[in-house]
């Protein structure tokens, strides 16, 4: 019987079995006592290396037993196993070579939180976002047969990215091509948050029909003592279990279907997949799991155990404790939270929509006040997002709380059926620049570059809570598409005001006079911006709007001074800076202007200090670039050197 941890180990646990594994191919001469031995193993310094590093265990915790059994059975890394998500993969690092750098997870130049390529021959495919697993797999099946290459492809996916069109496609499409292909379904009832949608409630309501008990158990009383009667109600029986079953559906899109079974029962795995993987096609496994399964605190409230923050020394705790703490700042999330109860007060009209980021986003207060205005559409960013546009067509006012980086699944509905009809929808766009410890895979690095180049849409980049509350206010009352982007956490800590007001439309503000040198600031590095300002003397403009943009503002800047610099989270490439440079060279205005943001190429994860003076964003960077770049401009000419 597998063991249940009740705390986080403070020290290293002694687990001599998951240290003599150090690839997949040691754990395949293990018995089946030694693999149960393996799992407690394994669980408990899982346990010990979140505690140290923060992150993502939850899920991990409940695959502990599936990805044992997956790297005894199958051969990897010749057979390809693809993760879906990557929050459940922190079990697979470890049994695949990584076991002595986990407590570098999700740090500078450590692993990462996600499967990646570049990091291990066994992380096949790299994941981020959810719902993407199958049609990999189905990729690397179809590729591998094409190359007369035989081996073994498997996708596990979670029942919360089932919920996703995208899974369903690659389901469609795996039965038509007819390649050799593995899914393990995950059914855990949970994806971040609970799942929520029909697909999950058919899951999870399979067998616990009030009709279906009915007529079971009042068959059974009517008939009994009539064999012959009963025989007839058996065979009806199954045929109405046939029709309600899991199998129906993937059986009809091509699935051998196998299950459900217990997945946390190690030897029962073991025996399905080995007797799975000599099956030819495209075969579905679904199996049941409890997120957080071996950790007690974790097994009651999955949801706040989706993830761990860094748990410190008792000692350190108790210092803690002695120091009066300061007024905690609230997180941007708070800040919309707090404005989309306000503002339903207000307006009836409004309603919140969120793909399975209500936790995330902030909007668990919202959902609780407002229950009936309140619409989680589960893993389906382009549904959330045509949803919102046809609630705007009847009139209704809606609120997508969205990340930055999940808006990038959704951009041919914000074109085509928000923006193109000038529907008034308001996207509240959460994560927005680096997001420290995440990485690549969750940045809001590109909203920027591919909001303003959309018709019809207004786009404001606020630099602190207040503006964030008010700029959100604006972008209600504005008829149209519009969208604030905001960061992940807390910010300045500026006063928020409670009274909402409409800013006005495309205009900045300067926010300190200098000479020479205007720092364009759009979102929230206007901190850094001001802290840079006081070493160089330079003038500060917080330009609020990067669509329409303060057309104005730079007119006057670019006549007063020397070099324009504009400062942005986002890209450079079709950033704001783009849009100063665009208008500046539409009107003729000859400027120097130095462009500060993200540079071209995905940034590597750490805590969100580093990545900023990684890229050049924080205050000294931007000083010293600044201060280069006007050295560069006194600099006489190649001509004049010449002469």
């Amino acid at each position: 019987m597998a063991k249940t941890f009740n705390e986080i180990p403070h020290n290293r646990p002694d687990t001599p079995l998951l240290d003599s594994v150090n690839v997949p191919a040691d754990l395949r001469h293990l018995n089946t006592e030694q693999l149960l031995v393996l799992a407690d193993e394994l669980r408990s310094f899982m346990l010990y290396c979140v505690g140290k590093t923060g992150g993502h265990f939850g899920a991990g915790l409940g695959v502990t037993e599936l990805t044992i059994a997956l790297h005894h059975v199958f051969n990897t890394p010749e057979d390809r196993l693809v993760w879906d998500v990557g929050h459940q993969t922190y079990p697979h690092k470890i049994l695949t070579g990584r076991r002595e750098q986990m407590l570098s997870m999700r740090q500078k130049d450590g692993l990462s939180g996600f499967p990646k390529r570049s990091e291990s021959e066994y992380d096949t495919f790299g994941v981020g976002h959810s719902s993407t697993s199958i049609s990999a797999a189905l990729g690397m099946a179809m590729a591998s047969a094409q190359l007369g290459e035989e081996r073994k492809t498997v996708a596990i996916m979670g029942d919360g990215a089932m919920t996703a069109g995208m899974a369903f496609e690659a389901l469609n499409h795996a039965s038509h091509v007819d390649k050799n292909l593995l899914v393990v379904l995950n059914d855990n009832q949970m994806s971040i948050s609970r799942n929520v949608g029909g697909l999950s409630t058919y899951f999870s309501k399979l067998w616990s029909s009030k009709i279906y008990t009915q007529f079971r158990e009042g068959g059974k009383k009517a008939l009994r003592g009539m064999p012959h009667a009963s025989n007839f109600v058996r065979r009806t029986e199954e045929y109405m279990k046939s029709m309600v079953s899991p199998a129906t559906i993937f059986e009809e899109l091509g699935f051998y279907y196998v299950g459900p079974i217990d997945g946390h029962d190690l030897p029962l795995l073991v025996e399905t997949l080995g007797k799975l993987k000599e099956i030819k096609g495209a075969v579905l496994l679904h199996i049941i799991t409890h997120k957080g399964k071996g950790f007690a605190p974790a097994e009651n409230d999955p949801v706040g155990y989706h993830a761990l923050n860094k748990i410190e020394p008792k000692q350190a705790l108790k210092s803690a404790i002695e120091v009066p703490a300061a007024k905690a700042k609230p997180k941007y999330q708070q800040v919309f939270g707090d404005w989309l109860c306000d503002m339903a007060e207000q307006d009836s009209r409004l309603v919140g929509i969120t793909p399975a980021m209500c936790d995330g986003s902030g909007m668990n207060q919202f959902a609780e006040r407002f229950p009936d205005r309140f619409e989680d559409v589960a893993i389906a960013e382009q549904h959330a997002v045509t949803l919102a546009a046809g609630m705007a067509c009847e009139g209704a006012k809606p609120v997508v709380a969205i990340y930055s980086t999940f808006l990038q699944r959704g951009y041919d509905q914000l074109i085509h059926d928000v923006a193109l009809q000038n529907l008034d929808v308001l996207f509240a766009l959460d994560r927005a620049g680096l997001v420290g410890e995440d990485g690549a895979t969750h940045a809001g690095a590109y909203d920027i570059s591919y909001l303003r180049c959309i018709p019809n849409m207004v786009v404001m980049a606020p630099s602190n809570e207040n503006e964030t509350r008010q700029l959100l206010y604006t972008g209600y009352m504005h008829s149209g598409p519009a969208a604030v982007r905001y960061p992940r956490g807390t910010g300045p800590g500026v006063e928020i005001e409670k009274t909402m007001s409409a800013l006005p439309l495309g205009k900045g503000v300067m926010v300190r006079d200098g000479a020479e040198v205007a720092i364009l600031n759009f979102g929230t590095l206007l901190a850094f911006g001001l802290k840079a300002a006081d070493t160089i003397g330079a003038t500060v403009a917080d330009m609020r709007f990067v669509k329409p943009i303060d057309e104005d503002l730079i007119r006057d800047l670019a006549s007063r001074h020397q070099l324009l610099v504009t400062l942005e989270e986002n890209s450079v490439s079709g950033g704001a800076g783009s849009a100063v440079g665009e208008f500046l060279a539409a009107q003729g205005i000859v400027v120097p202007v130095l462009h500060l943001g993200l540079p071209d190429c995905f940034v590597d994860h750490g805590n969100h200090t580093q990545q900023l003076a990684a890229v050049g964003l924080d205050a000294e960077s931007i000083a010293v670039a600044i201060s280069q770049r006007q050295a560069l401009l006194q600099q006489p000419t190649a001509q004049t050197k010449s002469n």
